[in-house]
């Protein structure tokens, strides 16, 4: 029986005690400060990350310098899993989106821990998948979508991956979030507020109508949320 105590983390939770242990001596707790790099495009990455509250933003930069956001970790996943199977440059910044504390492990460590058991491999390439699909409907979401519909999935998956309704986030954050200009982002904002879906102001969101807010949300919430409990077998922690 497993009697040592985990990190509150999906991806941890969901190892069977033999595959813990390979990990276990080799993890460490860190702070993660908002705005906090964790890799820059093209860097090969050096440690793994998960987190057990925060929300990690994967960022793709653009040519004329805008950034946008194409996908997001939190306390259900791991960022880093595909660099625990082979070495490879990062295609992607990441950064903190929301503050937070990770159990993490040198990179190092975490291939020799996976190259010992074929189940946590298994486990790495399923929560990898997770993030590829999340990025692959985040990519459909922002050039189907309205902007008012895409804010909605974003603030509701914030919440689900940081634990709270209440998340702090600047209108540039936002913007990052769904691709979008950042006027558009105040008045599309200002319409959630006003619908009383959430309240508003300094860049302090706390959702106060979730059914709501759902509703505004387009399907890819949804989605994203299906196919991460399909692949993680984790819809208790995402729902919790």
């Amino acid at each position: 029986m497993d009697t040592i105590a985990r990190p509150p983390n999906g991806f941890l939770s969901s190892l069977s005690t033999s595959d813990f242990e390979l990990m276990r001596l080799h993890l460490r707790t860190v702070d993660l400060a908002v705005d906090s790099v964790l890799v820059e495009v093209d860097e090969v990455l050096k440690r793994a990350y998960m987190p057990h509250r925060g929300v990690i933003s994967l960022v793709v930069k653009l040519a004329r310098g805008e950034h946008v956001q194409v996908a997001m970790v939190g306390r259900d996943s791991i960022f880093g899993a595909f660099a625990g199977l082979g070495e490879a440059p990062s295609l992607n910044s990441a950064v903190m989106l929301v503050p937070g504390v990770a159990s993490t492990i040198e990179v190092e460590a975490f291939r020799a821990a996976a190259g010992q058991s074929p189940t946590l491999r298994a486990a790495l390439i399923r929560h990898g998948l997770a993030v590829y699909a999340q990025i692959q409907q985040t990519a459909g979401c922002n050039a189907a979508h309205t902007v008012e519909s895409r804010l909605a999935r974003c603030l509701l998956q914030t919440r689900d991956l940081s634990g709270s309704n209440k998340i702090v986030l600047t209108q540039e954050m936002m913007a990052q979030m769904i691709g979008a200009r950042r006027n558009s982002v105040s008045l599309v904002a200002h319409t959630l507020q006003q619908a009383n879906f959430i309240h508003y102001s300094r860049g302090h969101i706390e959702i106060t109508n979730l059914d709501g807010l759902t509703k505004t949300s387009c399907e890819c919430y949804a989605t994203v949320k299906a196919q991460y409990a399909g692949l993680l077998h984790c819809q208790e922690i995402l729902s919790a």
